[in-house]
């Protein structure tokens, strides 16, 4: 489904209006939950609010990826009640999220309300034959986190998910231009006795190869929000406790190019061979999606072992056949690390 490229700088005034309001509002419960019940330590936040005001003073020049372990339910918004107020109506430079299909965008209401609030609609394999590494919406993502000449090659001012529901296009306006994109790569709440993480799917390693250019990085943990919305709560199971401790680490902006520019040139490499549909399944391809997802994984690794989280001793929990023997349900309790686990 697509219509005329938007010629706009950004969405029509009514739309960033409530966006604002959505985002504005939502923030402000955040923050007021986080520091008014519950004992907060952020670490590191001037290494986000320092790229934050540099994107807005400057100009963003590149793209901002933030990636970040997923213990509770409410870890977006939750989090992001560490920002001062003054953050949290810059529509142009918060972040862009990717949300369930079939939790936040089930109906009319709910899907305006989550896209107001800069999240785009995903679907998860365990719930949707749509889903995957390949689905729309992670296209939306890539070019959010591009230049001009990435997001040029979308045509449409909405895109769908599955060929029935339209969405508005993000990347269709301007000011989306080298975006803020938020994601937890382990796609689910995975509560773990020592806070241990899962693997990163592959998700994030597409966002780092494909995005032109090469987006800043920054590494995120958080701890604590598991005691928020434990997975094995009891009634009222809809409300969040209180007086927990929560913990957010903020590692410094890396460069992806610094980080990721061997896998990223030799992924230009087979880009130039000219067979994009090579590129879902060949060896070389997938061998760096592993590499990056890993190496991902082990930057948010070493945040979490700063704050005194044991070391983890079995490097065989980086990868996706380790986890492979877990059911196919929405919630269970995991065989491999005996976390407890909401495929939401």
């Amino acid at each position: 489904m697509s219509s005329p490229v938007s010629s706009t700088a950004q969405p029509s005034l009514s739309w960033r209006m409530a966006s604002k309001a959505v985002m504005g509002t939502v923030g402000i419960i955040s923050k007021c939950f986080l520091y008014g019940f519950n004992r907060v330590e952020v670490t590191g936040l001037d290494n986000l609010l320092g790229t934050l005001d540099r994107r807005r003073i400057r100009g963003a020049e590149r793209g901002l990826l933030t990636v970040c372990n997923h213990v509770g339910v409410l870890d977006d918004p939750l989090m992001w009640g560490i920002l001062p107020l003054r953050y949290m109506t810059d529509l142009d430079n918060l972040r862009w999220g990717l949300g369930a299909h079939d939790i936040c965008f089930k109906n009319r209401l709910t899907s305006t309300f989550f896209s107001l609030g800069q999240v785009l609609p995903t679907h998860r394999l365990w719930h949707s034959p749509m889903g995957g590494l390949y689905q729309p919406t992670m296209e939306q993502a890539i070019r959010l986190l591009s230049g001009p000449a990435k997001a040029a090659t979308f045509q449409g001012s909405y895109y769908s998910t599955d060929g029935l529901d339209p969405f508005p296009a993000p990347v269709a306006y301007g000011s989306r231009r080298h975006a803020w994109v938020h994601v937890f790569p382990e796609a689910c709440c995975h509560q773990s006795p020592d806070s241990s993480l899962r693997y990163f799917k592959w998700g994030v390693s597409r966002l780092i190869l494909e995005s032109d250019p090469a987006p800043d990085f920054i590494p995120m943990f958080i701890h604590g929000t598991q005691n928020i919305m434990p997975e094995d709560r009891g009634w009222p199971r809809f409300l969040p406790r209180v007086g927990s401790r929560v913990r957010v680490v903020i590692g410094e902006p890396k460069p992806v190019d610094v980080l990721f520019g061997r896998q990223r040139k030799i992924w230009r490499q087979l880009v130039d061979r000219g067979d994009a549909e090579a590129l879902k399944t060949c060896p070389e391809a997938v061998q760096l999606r592993i590499e990056i997802a890993k190496a991902v994984r082990n930057e948010i690794q070493k945040l979490r072992e700063s704050i005194g989280l044991p070391h983890e001793e079995d490097e065989s929990a980086a990868l996706a056949e380790t986890w492979s023997k877990e059911p196919n349900k929405r919630r269970f309790k995991s065989p491999v690390d005996g976390s407890f686990v909401t495929r939401h």
